[in-house]
């Protein structure tokens, strides 16, 4: 069988030695009986998978043996996970290679030592408790069935799993801020204290080469801004000694001024859509690249300018696509879930998320950060801990100071750069009179207003689907396709003519398993001709 999932996993930081090992691996499941194998990278809930359990699987253990090239022989080898929910311990030959906790960031350990001559064999027991509240689960349904906006459990392996060979002195991670000025400042994480040469390339051509033992510093002359539409990208290949990373950069800048949104000096209205990244037939993973690059497309071709990733940290291929197209995201951590009445909350949430921004930190398509969405009181009445949101958002705007960074969408918020809400109200003439000359704020006896730039996170999310299925969707839908465009027309333009919001997100890019409130169907079919929905969308803004 062909290998899915075939391309390398993470452009911005790649290698050409590496070998990837998705396909068919052993696997055993003691709520899935039957299965004894699994299509790694997909999950053992997805059809692409062979498994296709939606119970609730509480332990996964995979196996698939494998050999090393022989041009490796010398280098140190090290095995790399893109995602697995959520406690991974991974063995090579028996040997205890090492552990993660976090079902959404990568993590990779030297199996060096632990490799023989010949054929090897990898186990890999992940462990997933959704109801244990000490890990972020995001969307996942926490019953047997999905419901409301829940849908179908990921547990185990769901992103690619590959071997990468690197010298005895070798890159670590690289970290890649560059601006609209054409600063470019690159930290290299490295073992050893030698010497890294940097090249930037623009269409080919060399345009800039530093060498350096410490943080390298560029600055491009012949610039091509990165901006909405226009990806404009700079290839990177770094070397140090015999190793080599290939990587990129876009040259922009995003700022807060006066209430609204800068991206490389000039106010842009934020035409965002909610995407959950969820998918028919993988769940959690695209079943292959061009389902990553296509749901941009069609988001760009109903009018969008970007998106809020929603309850779920993405796989760094869509991200990838969202620099080459030109599309702006938030990037979001799963956090429903996750019990953040107590201050310990913090220990089960802030290394994922730092891993996350670490990951994500170089990608020109990021202008923000959300740690949290919608952080509502849990079942028994307890309270959200302040200090928990508190310490991530310092954490955040410490590990990154050019982004702006939104503490929890929606409610309650504590301290924030951007203060947003979401508003479902289905009437028309009441949703205009939250924003008629003026702001619409909820939960004032929860969170207080400063004055901060203002953000409709949320809105919208009217349920259409063709005839009666059941589906579930926000407040009472519409009879007719007529009485759908109307409404969706006067929601989004009342946002559009409002000078003091500096974007909108509508819910939602496209259905997911029973929530129809998607502008697609969940198998990516428009419900509607993308020209007009993107005639709506693309008013010209007040703030414009």
């Amino acid at each position: 069988m062909n290998t899915p999932r075939p391309e390398y996993p993470n452009p911005v930081f790649m290698r050409k030695e590496w070998l990837n090992l998705n396909g068919e691996w052993s696997f055993s499941c003691g709520e899935c009986k039957k299965a004894d194998k699994i299509i790694v990278p997909f999950c053992p809930e997805s059809v692409l998978s062979g498994v296709g359990y939606t119970g609730f699987i509480k332990k996964v253990i995979y196996s698939r043996r494998f050999e090393i090239p022989a041009e490796w022989k010398g280098r140190r080898v090290f095995i790399h996970f893109g995602a697995a929910d959520y406690h991974a311990k991974v063995y090579i030959n028996g040997g205890f290679a090492g552990s993660h906790k976090g079902g959404y960031t990568p993590f990779a350990f030297d199996i060096t030592k632990f490799l023989v001559d010949g054929e090897n064999k990898v186990t890999v027991e992940a462990e997933d408790d959704l109801f244990s509240g000490n890990q972020p689960s995001g969307k996942q349904s926490k019953r047997l069935e999905s419901f409301g906006c829940f849908y179908t459990r990921t547990t185990g392996i769901w992103q690619t799993v590959w071997l990468e060979a690197v010298p005895k002195d070798y890159i670590v991670s690289v970290r890649i801020e560059a601006n609209a000025e054409g600063n470019v400042r690159i930290a290299v994480n490295k073992t050893g204290e030698g010497i890294v040469k940097a090249e930037a390339f623009y269409n080919g051509e060399s345009v800039c080469v530093i060498k350096n033992a410490g943080v390298i510093e560029m600055n491009i002359s012949d610039i091509h801004l990165w901006d909405i539409g226009q990806g404009n990208l700079y290839d990177l290949t770094l070397t140090y000694g015999d190793d080599r990373v290939y990587s990129y950069f876009g040259l922009r800048s995003v700022s807060l001024e006066n209430g609204d949104l800068l991206l490389n000096g000039r106010k842009v209205f934020g035409r965002w859509v909610l995407d959950q990244g969820f998918y028919p037939d993988g769940i959690y993973t695209a079943p292959d690249d061009d389902a990553l690059k296509n749901d941009i497309i069609y988001s760009m071709q109903l009018g969008f300018n970007g998106a809020r990733l929603h309850q779920k940290l993405f796989e760094p291929r869509f991200l990838y696509w969202a620099d080459k197209l030109g599309y702006m995201v938030w990037d979001e951590h799963a956090n429903w879930g996750l019990d953040i009445s107590k201050a310990e909350a913090v220990e089960n949430f802030l290394p994922e998320w730092l891993e996350g921004m670490e990951r994500d930190f170089s990608h020109p398509s990021v202008i923000g950060w959300c740690p949290f969405n919608e952080t509502w009181d849990t079942e028994g009445g307890k309270r959200q801990c302040d200090d928990v949101l508190r310490i991530v958002y310092e954490a955040t705007k410490k590990f990154d100071n050019t982004r702006p960074v939104i503490d929890t969408s929606g409610n309650f918020h504590v301290i924030t750069d951007i203060f947003d809400i979401h508003d479902y109200n289905q009437d028309k003439s009441q949703f205009a009179s939250h924003y008629d000359g003026h702001i619409f704020l909820n939960f004032t006896d929860r969170q207080t207003y400063r004055g901060e730039p203002y953000f409709v996170s949320e809105y919208g999310g009217i349920k259409w689907s063709e005839g009666e299925n059941g589906g579930w969707g926000y407040g009472d839908a519409p009879k007719t396709r007529e009485e759908f465009l109307d409404r969706y027309s006067s929601l989004t333009h009342t946002l559009l003519a409002n000078d003091k919001i500096l974007g909108f997100c509508y819910t939602q890019l496209y259905d997911v398993e029973q929530e129809q409130n998607g502008l697609m169907t969940y198998d990516r079919k428009f419900k509607f001709e993308p020209e007009i929905i993107h005639k709506i969308n693309t008013e010209k803004a007040a703030i414009e």
